[in-house]
């Protein structure tokens, strides 16, 4: 089944709330603007219930469907868009690029949002289908967590969301197509912060000093044999030290230094074992040179894994969308991604859409490309018509 014709309709409005959303780019819970412009056009669409302020400023609209019974078990479907931008200054010189100075949608999150709201609104019209489908608009993806806000404040157990599917651009990937895995997509990704104290003196004497500089220079070779010596080759790892800070002259040493990076893993074992090798690590080089360091080791998003059963359902609704030879199995990426939290709490799947020959996700000169809008639109629609089949 290709792209449906009433989504091809819509596809001038859903370009046209994108540009809007993307000229407007608003960062983590400050999606205000975002926020309300999606409950107004829910409203609009004559959705049975628009619920705001789920994780401080998410959006959820529930519409429900005149067929009945339903063949399977599910009787509530979740769909998934994320709102925030990122602090990032656009480069686009596009006549929509955004009003705002140092924000920018360089992520895709307002094609997520509109493609969403396209669903929305053809659903909404039709209701062709035997149960509810629960549209999810989430702040704070970018870092905040806004997944994990909105379970908290009851997102699944509230709607009674039985499972949930969600959705990203994929830059690379050609329009018309989608990538997706069963289990592991993305990783999980935590924070490392390290403080280290020496002791500062002259560049001509450093016998009488404690040199944070060659301590933390010692730290990030001896963090990255972890990867190397440690995890099996077999395993995926990434330790990037990626901030470095010390010194402001050039004879004197300086007493302290600051070092910042991330760790990226896609196991749970894997995840455990590295920060239990971080802190052996950082442990040992303090022993070794005197230095006093202080390590915050920090876990953040979870990895992203998608569960069988709802993986192999999202793949033959893609394939019935965008054409069998059009749907791929894909490696999984070390980015993380916070859909991650709604997997833990649902069965699922999350999916990338192609956004074509475009810059790369975060870059100042992306753009999500408004050719997918009819690819993604149709998939949403068709997860909810055909796990809500009557």
């Amino acid at each position: 089944m290709p792209i449906v014709n009433r989504v091809a309709d819509l596809q001038p409005d859903i370009q046209a709330w994108r540009r809007d959303i993307h000229e407007n780019p608003e960062l983590l819970y400050d999606v205000h603007r975002t926020a309300s412009f999606v409950a107004d056009r829910l409203r609009e669409f004559g959705c049975d219930e628009v619920a705001t302020g789920l994780g401080k400023t998410g959006v959820v609209g529930v519409i429900k469907g005149k067929k009945g019974p339903a063949k399977g078990d599910v009787k509530v479907i979740g769909l998934r868009a994320d709102m925030d931008a990122l602090p990032i200054h656009e480069q686009t010189n596009l006549p929509y690029a955004s009003k705002t100075p140092g924000k920018m949608h360089a992520c895709g999150h307002d094609g997520h949002t509109a493609m969403l709201l396209g669903a929305a609104r053809y659903l909404a019209e039709t209701r062709n289908f035997a149960g509810d489908a629960v549209v999810i608009f989430q702040p704070a993806e970018e870092g905040g967590a806004g997944a994990a806000a909105m379970i908290k404040d009851g997102l699944m157990d509230r709607f009674g969301i039985e499972q949930v599917y969600g959705m990203h651009n994929g830059p690379g990937i050609p329009i018309g197509s989608f990538a997706i895995r069963t289990g592991p997509i993305m990783a999980a990704t935590d924070a490392i912060d390290i403080k280290i104290e020496g002791l500062g003196g002259h560049a001509a004497r450093p016998h009488k000093c404690i040199d944070s500089v060659l301590v933390g220079a010692q730290l990030v070779t001896a963090l990255q044999q972890i990867v190397a010596r440690t995890v099996d080759p077999l395993d995926s790892a990434v330790i990037s030290m990626c901030e470095f800070h010390a010194g402001n002259a050039r004879n004197v040493i300086p007493q302290t230094a600051e070092l910042r990076g991330t760790v990226r893993t896609l196991t749970r074992e894997v995840r455990d074992l590295i920060e239990k090798r971080v802190r052996e690590v950082v442990d040992g080089v303090a022993k070794m040179t005197g230095a006093k360091i202080d390590l915050t080791y920090e876990r953040g998003y979870p990895v992203t894994v998608n569960h069988e059963a709802q993986t192999e359902f999202a793949s033959r609704i893609a394939r019935e969308v965008a054409g069998a030879s059009n749907v791929h199995e894909m490696p999984p990426l070390m980015g993380a991604e916070d859909f991650s939290y709604m997997l833990e709490a649902r069965p699922g799947a999350f999916i990338f859409c192609g956004n074509g020959d475009s810059a790369g996700l975060h870059h100042p000169a992306y753009n999500f490309n408004d050719e997918a809008i009819v690819y993604g639109t149709s998939y949403f629609v068709k997860i909810v018509e055909n796990a809500l089949a009557a």
